[in-house]
């Protein structure tokens, strides 16, 4: 008997893993589930354009290399933390209020 996967994951030229046919990347199903804890009915029902199968398939793709996606999450989090500081940086805000300004 053959199994068939209709299911693809690939990975871009950065190694982030995206759910084929879609714009969705695995990362983005896997942060729903760890997140919220949410099932893959609930995360179906947060992304209608998904079928459940892909978003199975999204978290098969995340148990089989775990260790890989949550180093991308965790360096995705130390990005977003850099950022905030900078955006807390009255200094910084200053600047970006300037560039806002009709003149």
């Amino acid at each position: 008997m053959t199994a068939a996967f209709t299911t693809q994951i690939y990975l871009d030229s950065r190694g982030i893993a995206w759910i084929g046919g879609t714009k969705v990347k695995v990362i983005e199903v896997v942060l729903d589930k760890i997140a919220y804890g949410s099932s893959p009915e609930e995360i179906h029902f947060q992304h209608a354009n998904l079928s459940l199968a892909q978003i199975h398939g999204a978290l098969t793709y995340y148990y089989e290399n775990q260790n890989q996606v949550d180093e991308q999450i965790r360096r995705g989090l130390e990005e977003s933390d850099k950022l905030a500081v900078q955006l807390s940086d009255a200094k910084f805000r200053r600047k970006l209020l300037d560039l806002k300004r009709p003149r």
